[in-house]
């Protein structure tokens, strides 16, 4: 799998981007505020923060959307979704894979840059690869995060990993589960952030 995804990826143009598209000043500082409001300024990270169902990685929520109709409901994110693909940090991989008008089912997928640090002297980031599955229904809809994957240090020497053995409770934190892993747990970190500004987005468009 490793190298089948360093294959496919390898022949993609370089992309500058600097920082997380979704990532604003203000979201930053309410971040770091809460973070310092903790005794433990890890402690949404930790176990329990990555479930995993039949041993894969998967988010799922569901989104109200009171008086709206399936229709609407599909329309609504259909529309925010098609939006992000084509977003500053997104690949040209990134794509809407299904539109069901019948079934009102939308299947996204998408590649995007992941920053961890950026000043003038160091970026670090890695492309993150996931699946989008909304299921939209009268008055909700149930949005699923699925098949991540991550291409790291692609520009030098390219690795490549599942969320399954890289953020893990057992992969992304320390032994006593107190605290992120050293090399892993940016991973973690950032992902759940990226999950929970893609679920808070959608959960907004539908109030």
């Amino acid at each position: 799998m490793k190298r089948f995804l360093i294959a496919v990826m390898m022949g993609i143009p370089f992309m500058a981007v600097a920082q997380n598209t979704w990532e604003t000043n203000t979201q930053t500082a309410t971040v770091k505020k809460e973070a310092k409001a903790m005794v433990n300024p890890d402690q949404k990270y930790l176990a329990g923060a990555v479930p995993e169902v039949d041993g894969k990685v998967v988010w799922t929520t569901t989104l109200q959307a009171p008086g709206k109709t399936a229709q609407q409901v599909y329309d609504l994110i259909g529309r925010q979704l098609s939006a992000m693909t084509k977003e500053e940090n997104q690949f040209e991989q990134s794509r809407i894979l299904l539109a069901d008008t019948t079934t009102h089912q939308i299947v996204a997928n998408f590649q995007e840059w992941l920053v961890f640090k950026s000043t003038a002297l160091v970026l670090d980031r890695t492309r993150l690869m996931y699946q989008i599955v909304a299921d939209c229904k009268d008055g909700s809809a149930d949005i699923t995060m699925r098949r991540i994957y991550y291409l790291y240090d692609e520009e030098r020497q390219p690795q490549s990993y599942t969320a399954e053995e890289w953020i893990t409770d057992k992969q992304g934190l320390n032994k006593k589960q107190n605290k992120l892993a050293r090399v892993s747990g940016k991973f973690r970190r950032k992902t759940i952030d990226r999950k929970d500004n893609i679920f808070e987005t959608l959960n907004n468009i539908l109030k």
